[in-house]
């Protein structure tokens, strides 16, 4: 891929985030999602690639665009596309910190297709990297990437979604003496966020979305970090459903690499709501200020685009 495509890729992401903004806060996952899916699927219009979405909204006839298998871009470099045009819908619903607009993308066949079920994750950053064990119990992998880390467990935050299921996961992060913060919706933001240093965020533990897992997994192998999964099938229909993605082991752990394969990813996000590392959606008169993290594997280059745009010269205008 070429690298001018980073900048082009940016403002997919941008122009989901800005699509969507006017409705923080408003109550309305449904109708932000939508927009941010409108302006996603036309912003890949103007993008010299041939691609293919892998994980997207659905499948083509549960959604009308971005749909698992549908053909975007002008032409160009064959790749592969993982989106996720609201990442956290809740969170924007409630006007909450952490929501993203955010996508993936890799050389064709690099990306693994994950089915719309749970997976099991552990992502840690840079400095931790060849630390964790996913099979491992929560206390021996929190002791290692401390070591790696040089602080004590003490001074660790784990992040983790607040469900019951993490009930058991919990209590062992917090009897070993790290620190927890507990997230309602959207895991990729803090997957990413362990692996910036002065985020506070050091270690994402439990399950969540698969899809969102491969998405996290590119922004991991971009930022230089570690990651593995494992599915969490919920039957023999998604058993089945796994095979017929491909996926013969359904219990096999998955590496870094067997969840993007290849030397060349790249990874961008835009805030729709604060985050750690980014500024949300900033409005003012005519315009809007969008902060965008954009990370490239091949190349380890990590960039940070604070942009500001006129309104009134975008193709999906919001009123502010």
């Amino acid at each position: 891929m070429n690298r001018e495509l980073a900048l082009e890729f940016v403002r997919v992401t941008e122009a989901a985030a800005i699509a969507c903004g006017h409705l923080v806060g408003r109550g309305d996952k449904n109708g932000a999602d939508g927009l941010a899916v409108d302006a996603m699927r036309a912003a890949f219009d103007s993008v010299n690639i041939a691609g293919t979405v892998v994980i997207g909204e659905g499948e083509m006839d549960e959604a009308p665009m971005l749909y698992i298998g549908e053909e975007v871009g002008a032409g160009g470099p064959r790749v592969d596309i993982a989106v996720d045009p609201v990442e956290g819908t809740n969170l924007v619903a409630k006007g909450q910190n952490g929501a993203i607009a955010v996508m993936a993308i890799a050389p064709r066949g690099c990306l693994l297709h994950a089915p719309d079920m749970y997976m099991d994750k552990i992502a840690v950053g840079p400095r931790a990297k060849g630390c964790i064990n996913i099979d491992d119990p929560i206390e021996e992998n929190l002791k290692r990437v401390a070591k790696a880390l040089d602080r004590e467990i003490s001074d660790m935050t784990v992040v983790i979604l607040d469900r019951p299921r993490h009930k058991d996961k919990i209590d062992a992060i917090r009897k070993a003496g790290a620190r927890i913060s507990l997230i309602t919706d959207g895991d990729v933001n803090p997957i990413v966020e362990c692996c910036i240093e002065g985020s506070g965020v050091h270690m994402y533990v439990g399950s969540g979305g698969a899809p969102e897992g491969v998405l996290g997994a590119v922004a991991v192998k971009c930022l230089g970090g570690d990651m593995q999964g494992r599915l969490l099938p919920d039957g023999p229909e998604q058993i089945e459903r796994c095979h017929k993605m491909g996926i013969a082991d359904v219990d096999k752990v998955l590496t870094l690499d067997d969840l993007v394969k290849g030397d060349d990813c790249i990874f961008t996000a835009t805030a729709i709501t604060n985050c750690n590392m980014l500024n949300g959606l900033r409005y003012f008169g005519g315009g809007v200020r969008t902060h965008t993290i954009v990370a490239r594997y091949k190349t380890g280059t990590v960039r940070f685009v604070d942009a500001i745009h006129s309104i009134d010269k975008k193709v999906h205008p919001i009123k502010i």
